[in-house]
């Protein structure tokens, strides 16, 4: 049984004593990280005031600070990434070439262009920079400004960006962040946070960032850090469990910012069956949303709705195109997706009875744990359909999408790939009313800007506190002084 070490990382000090072990997500595999109760005192920034060093930059100093970040995180050349990689292969749910992969993207998602995006679309920059004024219609004189906030970040180990994402909002809102590392990636956060010890070690940024892991649900260790009096805001990107159990501390002060599990979908519309060229292209983008990092993500395709018709022709068509989604999604680079590293087995047995059920589904491949596209004979999902994964797809024949598509639709739906992308409009002023919070062209659902909204709610511009000043000057503004009696 391997065991490795994940220090604790405090604000700009690296901590590996009072080393006590963890089980990775994995089952065979444990890491070593320091007691969560022998540091719970340090994570904290119990002065707040300390902050004024972030506000002596300029968000351009702080862009500058992220980019020379993202060009230390090279693969070819950090040897703490090089090692995080190296561990992370035994906790994580994805295959090397997708990890590997991902961790090629980190310079992308810190590159300036995008980096400055993730502040100036959600909140502007003019706002945290500096007082905004504006005068309002019953005479008042406001400024505005959006400030950082004493935050925990729990993030979610299905891809190593979400690290990166938190590191960056934090810095470009001025925050002090806490990351609480997951136990399928303990050891990214850290990485990074590592890389800017060595990188700028004195740096507001990185005396501002803290990496830490402890087991969710600590009872012990939450009711002391999960408080006003040291945290302000919680980002929780985690699965249902870890989202769950950080509500019992809301109270207050103590705000949740809930980046919660979602399901995503696909829409195809009846034009993909004009042609055989149209079918496989539509084909080779369904099998992306569903293949990419192996069906791992919240925007990964689980139920395609497909207007292909619910009688026997139509059900023929339905076939055809799940024939082509099943061929294409085994031919992704090996980069995007391969075999699955684990396969559910409560979902194997699922799939495997669905084969006796032959007038109801139709199952194609799955026999090897490769993948799977399950065609439903009737417009109706699995009743698993929650639980798809592994690459397993379930097509569903429907009739008229504007008509169909709303019963398939609720609050846990976040992307919708639609094809063609002309059908977006006839969709995307009703399918919100039901629950839909994305709309993509099919083949982009696991592609992702994160200055744009999320889950339906924008992350970044909630992370800040929006700070007023008013002025009320008595000429311009009635007093309550003057006001007749009633």
């Amino acid at each position: 049984m391997t065991k490795m070490i994940a220090p604790s990382a405090i604000r700009g000090q690296l901590i590996a004593e009072d080393l006590v072990s963890f089980g990775g997500r994995g089952g065979d595999t444990q890491f070593l990280a320091p007691d969560p109760m022998k540091i719970v005192g340090r994570l904290p920034l119990r002065n707040p005031g300390d902050m004024r060093s972030l506000y002596a930059l300029k968000i351009d100093e702080i862009i500058d600070y992220l980019v020379e970040l993202g060009k230390a995180l090279d693969l070819s050349k950090n040897e703490f990434m090089q090692e995080a990689l190296d561990h992370s292969y035994a906790v994580t749910d994805l295959t090397p070439p997708i990890l590997k992969w991902q961790y090629s993207l980190i310079d992308h998602f810190l590159s300036r262009d995008m980096v400055r995006d993730y502040i100036e679309v959600p909140i502007g920059i003019r706002y945290v920079e500096g007082w905004q004024k504006t005068t309002l219609s019953d005479g008042r004189v406001v400024s505005i400004r959006a400030m950082g906030a004493r935050a925990l970040h729990i993030v979610a180990g299905n891809s190593p960006i979400t690290s990166i994402i938190s590191v960056a909002r934090n810095a470009l809102t001025r925050s002090d962040a806490i990351i609480k590392s997951p136990s399928n990636d303990p050891f990214t956060a850290l990485a990074v946070a590592r890389s800017m010890i060595k990188m700028a070690p004195d740096h507001p940024v990185t005396k501002h960032l803290s990496v830490a892991y402890w087991k969710g649900g600590s009872e012990e260790f939450e009711h002391k850090l999960y408080q006003p009096k040291n945290l302000e805001k919680i980002i929780a990107w985690g699965g249902f469990a870890s989202v769950k159990h950080v509500t019992r501390y809301i109270q207050p002060g103590l705000e949740l910012i809930s980046l919660d599990p979602k399901r995503s979908a696909t829409i195809i519309g009846r034009q993909t069956f004009l042609d055989e060229a149209t079918m496989r292209d539509a084909a080779l983008r369904a099998a992306t949303d569903v293949g990419a990092s192996n069906q791992t993500g919240c925007s990964s395709a689980r139920v395609i709705l497909v207007e292909s018709g619910t009688d026997e022709e139509g059900f023929s068509r339905l076939r055809r195109l799940g024939e082509m989604i099943y061929e294409a999604m085994l031919k992704l680079p090996g980069n995007l997706s391969t075999k699955p590293k684990r396969f559910d087995p409560e979902l194997r047995n699922d799939i495997q009875a669905l084969r006796s059920a032959a007038d109801f589904y139709e199952v194609i491949g799955g026999r090897e744990d490769e993948g799977a596209i399950i065609l439903s004979k009737l417009d109706e999902v699995v009743d698993f359909y929650p639980r798809l994964s592994g690459r397993v797809a379930n097509l569903v024949p429907i009739e008229d999408v504007v008509a169909d598509a709303p019963r398939f639709v609720n609050a846990y739906t976040q992307t919708i790939g639609i094809y063609p992308e002309s059908l977006k409009l006839a969709l995307r002023d009703e399918l919100p009313l039901f629950g839909a919070q994305r709309f993509v062209t099919l083949g982009y659902a696991m592609t992702a800007n994160p200055g744009l909204p999320q889950d339906a709610i924008e992350p970044t511009r909630r992370m800040v506190k929006w700070i007023v000043d008013e002025s009320c000057a008595v000429e311009t503004c009635a007093p309550l002084w003057k006001q007749d009696a009633a």
